[in-house]
């Protein structure tokens, strides 16, 4: 009778261990789906992947200017902010170029090297370009990234999903598909183990 408890008791903690290997394993394939989608196509189409060295040449607050975004439904919003433009010395070479914070500021709105995420309070997005001006006038030389073919003349100060930051992204799926695989094959060779334990007791008996 107490054999019996054991061994039932052992069946649900295998079934239990099984069920949470395979979970495991299913979240992380869930996981590579949403960077593949998510985080690939951002960092295999970006161009600016050599680093380098720029140099501040100018910075420039603009007029207001216009910004629409559309939310896929039929209203548009449109915003005003302020315009900087960074202009910088692309590794001492005397090529003057356009700097961008990354690679999404160009694609919304190429005239302007700093775009804040919140446009809708135009007090904070003001201060937030005047205090990015001035820490670009504090730093006058940084690290930035250029196209190496040439096929973008500007430069962006940060990359959105660096090879470092793609590496840590990457990570956590894989440790988590790693400890569901592991759970499962322990799993399997304690069944294997007792399968075979119980086969060698008839045997002797």
């Amino acid at each position: 009778m107490l054999g019996k408890k054991l061994v039932t008791s052992q069946k649900r903690g295998e079934t239990r261990a099984l069920c949470l290997g395979l979970g495991m394993v299913a979240c992380s394939v869930m996981m590579y789906f949403f960077i593949g989608i998510t985080v690939m196509p951002s960092y295999t189409n970006s161009v600016w992947t050599k680093e380098t060295t720029c140099k501040l040449l100018k910075t420039n607050i603009k007029d207001k200017v216009q910004c629409s975004f559309n939310n896929g439904a039929d209203d548009e919003n449109i915003f005003q902010y302020p315009c900087l433009e960074v202009l910088v010395d692309l590794n001492f070479s005397g090529q003057e170029v356009m700097l961008y914070h990354n690679e999404e500021t160009q694609e919304r709105n190429p005239k302007c090297s700093y775009i804040p995420r919140n446009l809708k309070n135009d007090k904070e997005v003001k201060m937030l370009i005047e205090t990015a001006a001035e820490n670009f006038r504090k730093h006058q030389t940084f690290p930035c990234y250029y196209d190496p073919e040439r096929r973008k003349t500007s430069v962006i100060l940060i990359r959105l999903y660096p090879p470092k930051g793609l590496f840590f992204a990457f990570l956590w799926p894989s440790l988590m598909l790693t400890g569901g695989v592991l759970i499962i094959i322990m799993v399997k060779v304690s069944q294997y183990v007792s399968v075979l334990s119980a086969w060698q007791y008839k045997t002797n008996i």
